[in-house]
């Protein structure tokens, strides 16, 4: 961003350590003078308020009259650039809703408001009292007569051209990045229309949403590794959600048949450009539906939410043209391994699909049935080609230990499950499935779910007794489906990270 005053080519540069010891004096004049850190402040405006009234800078615009008319405005914002000529100067000012020009002169603004203005670093956080007008080139303005500093900016920010050059210092002080990198901040306004329209779509559709515990006495609801906790007071260990999942499901039990929550699962796994440890699930429970009925919502729902956000449904993600008008494409997962996968063997030959994995050096585990090596062979080899949105169907059920038995089983001869994900440039969305209600089969997923953890699988989930005994009361037939908020978001901001759409991510030391 540009100084106050450029230095002359003899004048040595002031380094970063001398500019913060420049500021930190004014402050100490400020604190003199009692004048720091000011509390008590009205703001009667903010940009948009005047933005909506009049037109953005227009040469030709002819609305003098009006532009005087309005009246008197107190505003309040960080400073983005200043220019002074001595005895006046101009002020860009942001707040959350944009940027407006202050007109700051000596003969114009009170004596102390010229002062603080003299005083003025660019990123100081300042509020101006004024009217309107429009400058020569027909640029409005606010023509201050009282200026202050209400916080002042002890380092020098990132030049505006440039930002934070090191991608993980944005992540690491998001404060700076929000209002150094006007596109950061666009990215996560449009997060927030996101799941405001996700909330939306639901309570419109007679869903109510609700919250279910973080800490767990269990591990459920997925497979994954958890994060462990200790309970002082009852002296118990305790671990961060994994998923939602079998709360949700107890309420559908207790007569709440549409239910959904938006909330933090906590995963203790790997950490890549789609994955981070805590994260954003929308989870949704369906009571006489089935996992068609969500695929079909979710269409609907994700189709609208890219309309909304971008007024159409074809948009770039990462240099690829991707479609989200409805229909999307349904695929068994046995079909796309054998439309993308480089094994050409038969799928019910276990013996032949651990040795091809084996030789491309995929790691297993050495437990793996029939329907664990093709969920392997489909992660490895078909899912990258799932560019345009895709539902794969027809899962295992070795792999879906939540998920209602199909009726029949796939042409391979595979035990399957009625459950799809959604898939879009090669990156799951979206998992659903009609719920397993049956609590005598379900005690036996858990039992094989015990055996997997005895063996040293720490993503397998515990048993939960209690959630057999809510099924022994009665769930009826039900439709339930997770959807990943962070991916979305990735996705519908073309955002090539997880971290850039999560405003505070974890990172390294």
């Amino acid at each position: 961003m540009a100084e106050k005053t450029p230095p002359t080519p003899t004048a040595p540069a002031l380094s970063l350590d001398e500019q913060t010891q420049v500021r930190r004096e004014k402050l100490e004049k400020l604190r003199a003078e009692g004048l720091a850190y000011p509390h008590d402040v009205k703001v009667t405006h903010t940009t948009a308020d005047i933005f909506k009234r009049f037109s953005q800078p227009k040469p030709d615009t002819d609305d003098t009259a009006a532009v005087a008319e309005f009246g008197r405005v107190a505003l309040a914002g960080r400073v983005a650039f200043f220019r002074s000529f001595g005895k006046a100067g101009f002020v860009k000012i942001r707040d959350r809703h944009g940027q407006i020009q202050l007109h700051v002169a000596k003969d114009k603004a009170d004596a102390a408001g010229f002062a603080a203005f003299e005083g003025l670093d660019l990123g100081d956080i300042v509020r101006a009292e004024g009217t309107l007008f429009r400058t020569k080139t027909g640029e409005l303005s606010v023509s201050t007569e009282h200026f202050e500093i209400l916080s002042k900016c002890l380092h020098a920010p990132p030049d505006k051209f440039h930002g934070l050059a090191d991608i993980e210092e944005r992540y690491r002080r998001r404060y700076l990045d929000l209002f150094t990198n006007e596109d950061s901040k666009k990215v996560f306004l449009a997060r927030s229309k996101i799941v405001q329209g996700v909330r939306d779509f639901f309570l419109k559709r007679d869903f109510l949403e609700v919250e279910t515990p973080m800490l767990h006495p269990l591990v459920s609801g997925a497979t994954a590794k958890p994060f462990t906790t200790h309970h002082n007071t009852l002296d118990r260990k305790l671990y961060m959600r994994i998923a939602p999942e079998l709360y949700l499901k107890r309420l559908v039990v207790g007569g709440m048949e549409r239910v959904f929550e938006i909330n933090r699962n906590f995963r203790n796994e790997g950490m890549s450009t789609r994955h981070n440890p805590e994260f954003t699930m929308l989870e949704f429970y369906m009571a006489y539906g089935t996992y068609h009925d969500l695929m079909d919502m979710t269409e609907d729902m994700i189709a609208g939410l890219c309309q909304d956000l971008h007024g159409r449904t074809r948009i770039e993600y990462q240099g690829k043209e991707i479609e989200l008008a409805k229909p999307y494409a349904r695929i068994s997962m046995e079909d796309a391994v054998l439309k993308w996968s480089g094994y050409k063997g038969s799928l019910s030959d276990g013996n032949a699909m651990r040795a091809y994995l084996k030789e491309k050096g995929v790691k297993m585990s050495g437990r793996e049935g029939l329907g664990g090596l093709l969920a392997i062979l489909f992660d490895e080899e078909a899912q990258p080609h799932l560019i345009q949105p895709t539902f794969i169907t027809g899962y295992p059920v070795e792999i879906s230990p939540l998920a209602r038995r199909a009726g029949a089983k796939s042409p391979q001869g595979f035990e399957i499950t009625e459950r799809f994900e959604f898939f879009v440039n090669g990156q799951e969305i979206a998992n659903g499935f009609n719920e397993l209600n049956d609590p005598d089969d379900q005690k036996a997923r858990f039992e094989a779910q015990l055996k997997e953890k005895d063996a040293g699988n720490d993503e397998a989930t515990d048993f939960d007794a209690d959630y057999i005994m809510a099924l022994e009361y009665g769930l009826p037939p039900t439709a339930g489906e997770g959807v990943g908020i962070d991916r979305l978001a990735m996705l519908l901001t073309n955002s090539a990270s997880i971290r850039d759409v999560i405003l505070f991510p974890i990172m390294r030391d």
